[in-house]
């Protein structure tokens, strides 16, 4: 079994020479096997060991007994041993989510706590072949796709590894009983009162006495074999992702061309940005992918609002994903004197709410001056600057004289002349000298400030956009 073990993590290159790894340390048969296989072999694979054990506090005198257990089967080991109690059904219930949930939650926080205080590298969890089976009998049952089908993988973040998920439940008590162990015994593990244990406790054996004998060997490698095409799948949508999608301050443009994209690539494609955005999955569900779909296939400055405050808006065709924001536009507004700005000659602004921050300098008239180097650095007629300069975000009425025009034009049809999207408009500054709009950035500049054989003193107006 050693061998075994050892092949299955050389083979997914888990552990490193030199690895501290902390073993999740329940005291049940799994974790027990795991904890003492990966310690016959700390010198072999050349890694230190500690131990995490949480007490949910679920099971009355059962959960003190496993708790003990724990420790004095670290103690006799020699290995360090970090343990934590939680009310576990308080936790539920102030959270509104199930105990199993709960549960999980608390176990990798206090993970993640151990990790950093004690300067772990890898956390070993002790899932097995028969866990993988039962996790994607399960999901069928559901209805998953190919990535459900890869069920529970062997590496997680690079960090949570799983080290005898290539060893069957059967093999991992065969190993407690010849070395001693005498693990603790979970009773619930037992009861048919969980949809998991109803299919470890009858549906297994019934395929195995009625249909395949192995049916836990063919599920795994039904696994593997889903692994290798997801994968693969995986690979491609991630190129289609960096060709197809701008990543920008917490928000996410898909170009319309991605839709035309096979529909495998697409829907990864479009959970990636999800992922951006929301920091998570959690909560989304293939529906809410086909939406987002079918909202590119309709009009314009249409959007919907999807789970954990996310919002999709079709911006003529791209589909920008985004935070829901909750509050009206707020106006935005920043005032820089005249007077002030001939004294510092160069003037730095952060400008909070709006997309960009920007750099102000007051420089004579150079004739190499390239006036269209950049959408984002315009020069201007500083002398007939009157008063003051002011940066905000739109207003209703907004209009502009447009460079080689003698007529104004809204600030509104120049944002859909442009295709601006809707919910970028109010991020956009619009620089404005005295009363008169000069520079709708990144867009239209005013044919009033222009620069001229006869202009002296130049302002320059560099914006940098924010990452």
């Amino acid at each position: 079994m050693n061998d075994k073990v050892i092949n299955f993590i050389r083979e997914h290159h888990m552990i490193k020479n030199g690895d501290k790894v902390l073993v999740a340390l329940s005291g049940g048969p799994d974790s027990v096997c795991l904890l003492h296989v990966l310690y016959m072999m700390r010198h072999e694979l050349g890694i230190t060991l500690g131990a995490a054990h949480i007490n949910h506090l679920l099971r009355g005198d059962d959960s003190f007994e496993d708790e003990s257990y724990v420790e004095k089967m670290c103690s006799s080991l020699g290995i360090p041993c970090f343990i934590k109690r939680i009310n576990i059904e308080s936790m539920a219930k102030e959270k509104s989510i199930s105990s199993e949930m709960a549960g999980r939650e608390a176990r990798y926080e206090f993970f993640s706590q151990v990790i950093k205080e004690e300067g772990f590298d890898k956390v070993a969890i002790a899932h097995n072949a028969n866990d993988q089976a039962e996790t994607i009998l399960m999901r069928v049952m559901r209805g998953t796709g190919i990535d459900g089908l890869v069920g529970i993988k062997p590496i997680r973040d690079e960090i949570y590894i799983r080290p005898i998920l290539c060893i069957t439940r059967e093999e991992i008590e065969d190993y407690c009983v010849s070395n001693n162990l005498n693990p603790r015994i979970d009773r619930t593990n037992l009861e048919s009162i969980y949809s998991r244990n109803k299919v470890r406790l009858e549906m297994i054996p019934f395929i195995k006495n009625n249909f395949n004998k192995d049916i836990v060997e063919s599920l795994n490698r039904l696994a593997l074999l889903a692994n290798i095409d997801s994968e693969y799948i995986d690979k491609s949508s991630e190129d289609m992702y960096f060709k197809f999608c701008k990543e920008k301050a917490g928000t996410i443009i898909i170009n319309k061309d991605a839709f035309h994209i096979h529909e495998a690539l697409l829907t990864r494609l479009i959970r990636k940005s999800i992922f951006y955005v929301s920091g998570a999955t959690y909560n989304f569900e293939m529906k809410h992918i086909y939406d987002i779909i079918l909202l590119q296939e309709g009009k314009t400055g249409k959007n919907i609002n999807l789970p954990n405050n996310i919002v999709a808006e079709n911006s003529y065709g791209d589909i920008i994903i985004s935070i829901r924001k909750f509050e009206e536009c707020k106006s935005i507004e920043f005032i820089i004197s005249k007077q002030d700005l001939d004294e510092k000659i160069v003037e730095n602004l952060r400008l909070n709410g709006l997309m960009y921050d920007v750099v102000l300098q007051v420089r004579q008239n150079d004739t190499k001056i390239d006036l269209n180097s950049s959408d984002l650095i315009k020069y201007f007629d500083y002398d007939k600057i009157k008063q003051k300069i002011i940066i905000r975000n739109r207003k209703n009425g907004d209009k502009i004289k447009p460079l080689g025009m003698t007529g104004t034009k809204k600030i509104k049809d120049i944002f859909i002349d442009n295709k601006v999207p809707n919910s970028l408009r109010d991020e956009i500054p619009l620089v404005c000298f005295d009363n008169h709009i000069s520079w709708v950035v990144g867009l239209k500049i005013s044919d009033l400030f222009k620069v001229n054989k006869n202009t002296k003193n130049i302002l320059q107006i560099r914006f940098i956009e924010r990452e």
